[in-house]
């Protein structure tokens, strides 16, 4: 029997919601022209529309265990992540990519922890082993517990990982796009983004509300 939870989501949804949307589902059908491109964790704690509070077609997003962009690579591989990235960038032309990290991360624990195989494929120690560039770095930096460290760095590794692509590259260093970084607190719904020159995290806003330019952002670790 199909999900009772999300039946009961799509009745309120066609009660209530659709209604008042008619018009924008009409043009959505015609085609999408998102501007932002959010690569996040698949942990059903960190909702992209609900944190930023977007509706349909507004963000594109990709999701898998510990928001990790690969290296770029061409083979006989089935590249999920990477088809998402080569879509957004080159069909629909978004101009700006996040890497939305977050607190307590499974697949960061992970691969911290060396977590046992969880089956025989084991393809969670697989792909999280792509976190090894940014454990060796976050060993090295001082600051919060080694875990935070570590989601911070592998934000900064999956920025780093987007520049191996080259029409990512191109098109960063011609200006036609700008790359991210962030880290969502579950705990209080707290906001960090990554200051592109100092890899400092610091809250995206003010006490008053206001954003936080990078070059004023101060560290901040999550509690």
């Amino acid at each position: 029997m199909f999900p009772a939870t999300l039946t009961s989501g799509y009745r309120t949804f066609l009660d209530e919601r659709l209604p008042g949307e008619v018009r924008r589902y009409a043009k959505l059908a015609q085609g999408q022209n998102p501007e932002v491109l959010l690569i996040g964790c698949c942990d059903s704690r960190v909702s992209p529309e609900a944190i930023f509070d977007t509706g349909p077609g507004e963000l594109f997003i990709v999701r898998n265990v510990a928001n990790i962009v690969p290296p770029c690579e061409e083979g006989g591989e089935y590249h999920g992540t990477s088809a998402a990235i080569e879509f957004a960038v080159q069909s629909l032309e978004v101009k700006h990519i996040v890497v939305l990290g977050h607190a307590t991360c499974g697949g960061i624990k992970a691969y911290a922890a060396q977590s046992k195989p969880l089956s025989e494929g084991n393809f969670i120690g697989k792909w999280v082993s792509l976190v090894g560039p940014a454990a060796e770095k976050a060993e090295t930096q001082s600051g919060p517990d080694y875990v935070t460290r570590l989601e911070y760095a592998m934000v900064a590794q999956s920025l780093e990982n987007l520049m191996t692509f080259r029409f990512v590259r191109e098109r960063v260093e011609d200006g036609r796009l700008e790359l991210h970084g962030a880290h969502f607190g579950i705990a209080r719904g707290e906001l960090l983004v990554r200051d592109p020159v100092t890899g400092i995290f610091g809250p995206a806003i003010d006490h008053e509300g206001k954003s936080v330019a990078p070059t004023s952002l101060i560290h901040c670790v999550e509690p």
